[in-house]
């Protein structure tokens, strides 16, 4: 019971230390605010606001079915101009997309020539010019054969393809990349709240003071522990609230508690690696290096940037130890897919048999560095 206390009040000291620290406390609204927004809605994978232009050297009624084809807010709404122009329009930015209609190209399609058309990219923009081009490419396709049928008989395609998209139907970026930042700043954020808690109380001294206490590290580490995490769980709770459900309406499809009851395990991973990076840390100046070398890297590889299975297999297996692998995987099935506890369990478990783990580890180190500052 004595030992509860200890934990109890070191845990507020904490939380008093932290609430005190006006640049932390602004550094975690901001993480858990406008830095989740911008990360959802200031890139996208998709296609928005295109800028096209067409060379229509049929004037055909064709050509211009497939002018009408492209509005807002996938492109913008394509302007005509000459062959000439193509070149200096494109090197100047203005258009990432050039279609050339060649002539006789409707008369050439009844005859059954085959006519090729003309697709002119901007790749410097890759990502937008490499998803635009297939956009581009259905489109007109779609409309060739619409404007085609009312005029002649098309042979029926062997194979009537039904496209069905299950958990986000409009391929809305904001809803995966919403979370996504949620789950890295949980990372980031409980790294650095708990390893600039022990580097602080050594530079303070305040260690020491701890010392000639009746404490122990455990009691120690455990207070770091519940403080740091408390304060990330709330955070957590109002950004998912407040930005990614109110401001962003991204729908949570399972259950609310239960995600939070694996947040929770991944936290005493998370303190747990805060604790060892600051116990090995000499300063916050190396504390910070290894937040690069150790959290991005975590980040990387957890599937949240990338698939997991677009990795080597050789990397596959060792991320498979990694809890922020596990996270990103629990969190996916429940946001997006509505699982529950059977579809997760196996996350859960070894999220928290690593956890626990590297716990005892850090423990291990944080007792032998108090013992050499006694």
């Amino acid at each position: 019971m004595k030992s509860l206390l200890n934990i109890l009040w070191l845990g507020l000291k904490e939380l008093r230390s932290l609430l005190s620290d006006v640049v932390m406390v602004v550094f975690v609204i901001y993480a858990f605010t406008l830095a989740i927004y911008v990360q959802a809605t200031g890139t996208s994978s998709e296609v928005n606001n295109a800028s096209i232009a067409f060379v229509d050297e049929d004037g055909s009624a064709l050509s211009k079915e497939m002018l009408n084809a492209f509005y807002p807010p996938r492109f913008k709404l394509p302007e005509v101009i000459t062959a000439a122009d193509v070149e200096p329009t494109m090197d100047r930015g203005r258009y990432m997309f050039v279609v050339v209609i060649p002539p006789r190209f409707e008369h050439d399609l009844r005859a059954g020539r085959n006519p090729d058309l003309q697709m002119n990219i901007d790749a410097t923009a890759m990502q937008q010019a490499g998803i635009g081009a297939g956009y581009i490419r259905n489109i007109i396709n779609d409309r060739i054969s619409s404007y085609l049928k009312r005029t002649e008989d098309i042979e029926a395609r062997p194979i009537n393809l039904v496209i069905r998209k299950l958990f986000n139907p409009n391929e809305i970026s904001s809803w995966f990349k919403s979370v996504v930042a949620i789950i890295n700043q949980i990372t980031l954020l409980t790294v650095v709240l708990t390893g600039a808690a022990v580097i602080r109380e050594r530079e303070h001294g305040t260690l020491e003071h701890l010392l000639v206490m009746p404490l122990n590290a455990f009691e120690i580490a455990m207070a770091k522990v519940w403080a740091n995490s408390l304060v990330i769980l709330v955070a957590t709770a109002a950004s998912l609230l407040g930005v990614v459900d109110m401001v962003l309406k991204v729908p949570f499809a399972g259950s609310v508690a239960l995600w939070f009851v694996g947040v929770v395990l991944y936290l005493f991973f998370a303190t747990a690696l805060g604790i060892f990076l600051g116990t090995i840390s000499r300063s916050m100046a190396q504390f910070a290096l290894l937040i690069i070398l150790v959290v991005l890297v975590l980040m990387l590889l957890s599937g949240g940037s990338t698939p997991v299975e677009s990795q080597p297999k050789w990397l596959q297996y060792i991320t498979y130890f990694l809890p922020a692998r596990h996270f990103v995987s629990f969190s996916q099935v429940i946001i997006y897919r509505g699982g529950g506890l059977g579809a997760v369990w196996r996350q859960f478990l070894m999220v928290s048999a690593v956890g626990v783990a590297f716990f005892v580890y850090s423990l291990s180190l944080f007792r032998k560095s108090i013992a050499v500052s006694k």
